[in-house]
């Protein structure tokens, strides 16, 4: 706990200006211990220049793979599989070289039994600038990452939600996107419009019906909407969504440019469902 400035500021203000030089003390007091903390996690005090754009980016790319790397230790030690996960995230961004050496040591940095969750979710905030937009990709590439094998263990899931509360999000708000992620692996798994290469060996019959189905009900869930919605709803849950996740006005806020891959690849899916939910009802 940073304290000293304000002792310092308090008894300071308070020699020279009484109660009201004590109460701006020790404000003058707060700002020091802030900046103070804000150093020893590894920016630059609010007193002197900020981190550069591309510095918050590294920042937010290294924390982005630690953190994957502190989730898929949860469920104690991490397997082959969650590795192979892992390195399925890297090839999906096109990660070679010296980009890929250090997500794999960021990783690796993340598994540390002695990881500090806390601290790196608040440098997270900070590189993030506070953007919304920032920190929802931040959590929604975790819980994708978790959710590559098709199921989240208990102990991932207790995980995310420290995540979520780190970067500001509610119980509830996590629980959502949890909802959608896995509507999502399942309208990918499924193919767009149900025409994966299973369903081409079936022509007509009612497992086909089902399968469509049960994608058009992933769509809605995809769009974070009920079944029963009309066009209107479906429309503006679409614009929301797309406007969240356009891949270039998440790399104007920041978003590190090894990203854009996958953040494409979101805008994709969510441009899919809606398509798939106009060309079933209609509209």
């Amino acid at each position: 706990m940073h304290i000293f400035g304000k002792i310092l500021g308090s008894f300071f203000g308070f020699l020279f200006g009484g109660v009201f030089g004590a109460l701006f003390g020790l404000f003058i007091g707060h700002q020091f211990d802030k900046a103070r903390r804000l150093r020893q996690a590894g920016f630059s005090s609010s007193f002197g220049s900020g981190p550069s754009q591309a510095e918050r980016q590294e920042e937010f790319f290294k924390a982005a793979f630690a953190v994957m790397g502190h989730v898929a230790k949860a469920k104690g030690q991490v397997t082959r599989e969650e590795i192979q996960l892992a390195t399925a995230m890297m090839d999906r961004m096109n990660l070679h070289g010296a980009q890929r050496k250090a997500a794999q040591e960021a990783f690796r940095e993340g598994k540390e039994s002695d990881f500090p969750l806390e601290t790196v979710l608040e440098r997270v905030r900070i590189s993030a600038g506070g953007r919304f937009d920032l920190m929802q990709f931040f959590l929604e590439l975790q819980i994708s990452a978790a959710f590559a094998d098709g199921d989240i263990h208990p102990s991932e899931r207790s995980v995310l939600h420290k995540v979520a509360r780190g970067l500001g999000f509610s119980t509830d708000q996590l629980e959502q996107r949890l909802k959608m992620q896995e509507a999502a692996f399942r309208f990918q798994r499924g193919g767009f419009g149900g025409q994966s290469s299973g369903q081409s060996q079936h022509s007509g019959g009612a497992w086909q019906q089902t399968s469509s189905a049960d994608q058009l009900s992933d769509a809605y869930k995809l769009l974070g909407v009920d079944s029963s919605a009309d066009a209107k709803a479906v429309k503006r849950a679409y614009r929301k969504l797309m406007n969240e996740h356009h891949p270039d006005k998440l790399m104007a806020k920041g978003l590190p440019p090894e990203m854009m891959n996958v953040a494409k690849e979101k805008a994709q899916e969510i441009q899919n469902a809606y398509d798939l939910i106009k060309k079933s009802k209609g509209f």
